[in-house]
Parts: structure tokens; sequence; C-alpha cells
């Protein structure tokens, strides 16, 4: 009995051995196979990560590029009516020289050349290049710049470059702030604490108002309706002649609103509006605010850094604000896609935006105000603030200011020339941008329309219009790091010429 009992064993086992024998060769050609995928899918992904001698080459040619395209920025025209084309994506691999001269003729040598003094239109844009080089830096080094725990360093930065904008404005050293990719986003954190702080939802939101200035930029009525207020009550107070808002007029009318049961929320003012680059009286409507317990905001995303030169007592008040907004990628010159925010309320600012999740748990132990993202919509975002942070830390602050004081200086030389000219000027402008129109005799609006499509015809320097007072102007806004006098000098030839054309 025994013996069939080891018999029946050795054969179960022997059986065992052939099938984990045939499993084994199985799963060995199995590896087999995965191991040569890997190798063939290895080769063809390592293209991305190109190697040192690589590297070298396309540096230099970018390098090459960069040279040429910021070397003949004096010879090109500020402006083109030109097409792109070719710029769909076939999935094809091309040289780098290849696809930088299409980036040139399809992109560069179309639209506006923001990168050029003679961008002189809407709000100019910067580009210095030691900020380009902190976006190199950034890429390359891709830290994740919206949570402390992810990245100490770069998160330490981001909140450097916002205690620097707390000095600049005089805000408390508690205030908390977000480096955004501009006016429009910065506006929307802003508005949404305010929202928040003032509990202003439901019934409430079609009782409550928010007072205007007609100048203001339009990403404030846009901000109110993403943030759900698109029912709320907007009043525009009148202007004076400089195009700033009547302080006494904007009581009046909070006055009268209290009466009839409404509640007075939020007053935005401007400094440096975008059509004339006008200050509102900030001192006198903080004062305002507090009387009747508005929230403050203030629109500087255009003029906030010229506090910084001969201007600053223009800015008294600024301080008083529950929150503002400043672009430095219009006047510290830096790249697209940098705006920030300052919030006095920390509690409405962090129950706006801060969040956690489960997959968060090992972030959630730092301190709050010390992730971006906690007082933001983005989570993933770019590190920005290294693009301000390090042109700050290269240059200082000096030439930044001269910058700013040459161009306040230079739009005072423009409408000293095109008064000359026989051009009529708007009133003395608060800082660097102004408007002007031709006394045509006849179709005056018409002919200055005209005048308008000769300007962008030629394209030499890129200008601007707008419509002030029901008067058709052009517009001039000197703001570009690269404009100087003889940038305006090309621009007043340019308008000489084309006036010729329409007369």
């Amino acid at each position: 009995m025994k013996l069939v009992y080891y018999k029946y064993a050795f054969g179960i086992i022997h059986l065992y051995k052939i099938i984990l024998i045939l499993l084994l060769k199985k799963y060995t050609v199995h590896l087999e196979e995965v191991i040569l995928q890997l190798n063939k899918l290895h080769t063809i992904s390592s293209k991305l990560d190109l190697q040192q001698s690589e590297r070298l080459a396309m540096f230099k040619i970018v390098a090459d590029y960069s040279n040429k395209f910021i070397n003949e920025l004096p010879n090109v025209k500020g402006f083109s009516t030109k097409e792109p084309q070719l710029l769909a994506i076939d999935n094809t691999p091309k040289e780098l020289k290849n696809i930088l001269h299409l980036y040139q003729t399809e992109v560069a040598e179309t639209g506006i050349n923001a990168a050029s003094g003679t961008h002189m239109g809407y709000i100019p844009g910067g580009g210095v290049y030691t900020a380009a080089l902190a976006d190199f830096l950034a890429a390359i080094t891709n830290p994740f710049a919206s949570v402390y725990y992810a990245s100490p360093g770069a998160a330490t930065i981001e909140n450097e470059v916002i205690n620097w904008l707390k000095k600049v404005f005089s805000f408390p050293e508690n205030t908390v702030g977000n480096l955004t990719s501009g006016g429009s986003v910065s506006t929307l954190i802003a508005f949404t604490a305010a929202r928040d702080k003032h509990q202003i939802k439901n019934d409430l939101i079609k009782k409550s108002v928010v007072y205007l200035s007609e100048q203001v930029h339009h990403s404030t009525q846009k901000a109110l309706r993403i943030v759900g207020l698109e029912d709320i009550i907007i009043r525009y107070v009148p202007l004076n002649e400089y195009h700033r808002m009547k302080a006494d007029a904007l009581e009046q009318i909070m006055k009268e609103d209290v009466a009839k049961g409404l509640n007075p929320f939020l007053i935005v003012a401007t400094a440096g509006t975008t059509d004339t680059g006008a200050i509102d009286p900030l001192q006198e409507i903080a004062v305002i605010a507090k009387k009747y317990t508005a929230w403050f905001h203030i629109d500087a995303a255009y003029g906030g850094f010229f506090i910084l030169t001969s201007k600053k007592e223009m800015f008294n008040g600024i301080e008083e604000a529950d929150s503002i907004i400043i672009d430095p990628h219009k006047s510290m010159f830096l790249p697209y896609g940098l705006g920030a925010v300052l919030i006095k309320d920390k509690a409405a600012a962090l129950y706006s935006n801060q969040y956690t999740a489960n997959y968060m748990q090992d972030a959630v132990m730092d301190e709050l105000v010390q992730n971006p993202s906690n007082v933001s919509p983005e989570l993933t975002k770019h590190f920005r603030g290294l693009r301000m942070w390090l042109p700050l830390q290269f240059h200082g602050v000096e030439p930044f200011v001269a910058c700013l004081e040459e161009k306040l200086l230079l739009v005072k030389y423009f409408r000293l020339k095109l008064q000359a000219l026989g051009f009529c000027i708007g009133p003395e402008p608060d800082l660097s941008i102004s408007y002007f129109w031709y006394p045509f005799t006849v179709d005056a609006n018409e002919k200055n329309k005209q005048l308008m499509q000769a300007i962008h015809d030629d394209g030499s320097v890129f200008l601007s219009s707008s419509v002030i007072n029901k008067q058709f102007v052009i517009r001039i806004a000197i703001l570009a790091f690269r404009t100087k006098k003889e940038t305006v000098d090309k621009a007043l030839a340019m308008i000489e010429r084309c006036l010729q054309k329409v007369q």
C-alpha cells in the first residue's frame, strides 16, 4: 500500500515538475519578448533625452537665432498684416534650423512685434534677456513651485517675490499674494476673496453693487461673471476731464444706494487705465470704501510700478486697498505670462482656494501660505517667480526705475512733437499713455480712422486706436524697455508720412 502511495506521489511531483518547466519556459519566452520590446522602445524613447554634444549644438543654433533676432530689432517693422501659414503639426521630425526658420517667418514676422521698441500700441510687454534665461532654467530644472513640500526653494522664490511686492506697495507683512499668468487671473483671485469675505451669494447678489470707472479694464466685468456675480448691480462713476473717477460722485451714488436698501460691496479703482493711463484718486476712494465697509480693489496692472518713480505721490492711498493687481510683464518689462495679486485678508483668500486631497497628505503640514497653490485656482503652474527674481538679483532695481522715468519723458516729447505737426492731443497724462487726433475739417472721425489704417499698413511702428468722448483717437502707449527717443522719432516720421496720404 505504501509503495502504491509513493509511486502515486512521485507521479504527481513529476507532473508538477513538467508543468513548472513548461510554465518557466513560457515565462522565459514571454520575458525575452518583453526585454526585446523594452530595448526597442528604449532606442526610440531615448531620443527625448539628448546627449551633451547634441544639446551644445542645439544651444548654439538657438543662441545664434536669438542674437540675430535681437540685433535686427531696431530695423524691423513693428506690425505686419501677414497671415501665418505652415504651422500645422504633421508628426514628421524636422531639423532645428528649419523649425526656427518657420518660427521666424510665421510667428516672429506676423502681427505685433512685441519684443521691439516699436510696439507703442496696446500696453507693451517686455522680454528682458535675463528673464528669458530664468525661463530656460525653470524649464530645465522643472521644479513644482506650487507646493512648498515639493520644492521648498522654488516656492520660497515665489514667496520672496510676493514679499518684495508687499514692500513696494506698503502692504502689511501678513498680506497673501500669488504670481499669476496676468491681470485677468489676478482679478479673478481678488474678486473671489472679496465675494467670500462679504458672503455675496444667493439673493444678496442682486442687491449688491460694484462701482467702476468706464475706463476700467474689461477683465473686471469678465471676472465678476466668472465668479458667479453676473447679476450684480454695476454702477459706472463719472470721470473728470483727466479721465479719473470723481470721488464725490462715487460717494453720492453709494449714499443713494444705501438709501434704496442696496449693499455697496466692491469699489474698483485703477492706477493707470488702459485707454489713457489715468490714476483714480486712490486716497479719497479709500476713505469712502472704509466708510461704507466696501472691499477696495485697485487695478494697477499697467501702472503699478510707476510708484517707484517721480510719480510716487499719485499712488498715495494704494496701501489702503484690500487687494491690488500688478503685471510685472508690463511695467517691469518681463515676458508675457507674469501677473501678481496681493490680498490683505488671508482668511478670505485661503477659504476661496485652499483644498486638500489624500494624494497630497504629505504636504498638508506646511504653513498654508507657503504653498502658492493655496492662494490660486492653479495647482500645477509654471515656475513664474524665477523670471522676476533672477532679473532683480542680476540688475538690481535701478535700471528698471530709470527705464520707467525714461518712458514718462518720452511721452512728453512725443506730445510736444505731435502738437508741432498740428495734431490735437488729450489732457496731460498721468503716466506713459496718451492719445491724439488730427483736426480734419470734414468727417474728422472717419479721416482719423483712415489715418489709423494707413499707420497699420505702414507698420514701421505699431499704434492703436480708441474712442474717447465719442471721438476716434489714436493711442500711444510708451512702455517697452527698448523704446528710445530714436523710436519715437521713427513713429513721428511715420505719422507725418501717413497723414500726407489721407489729407
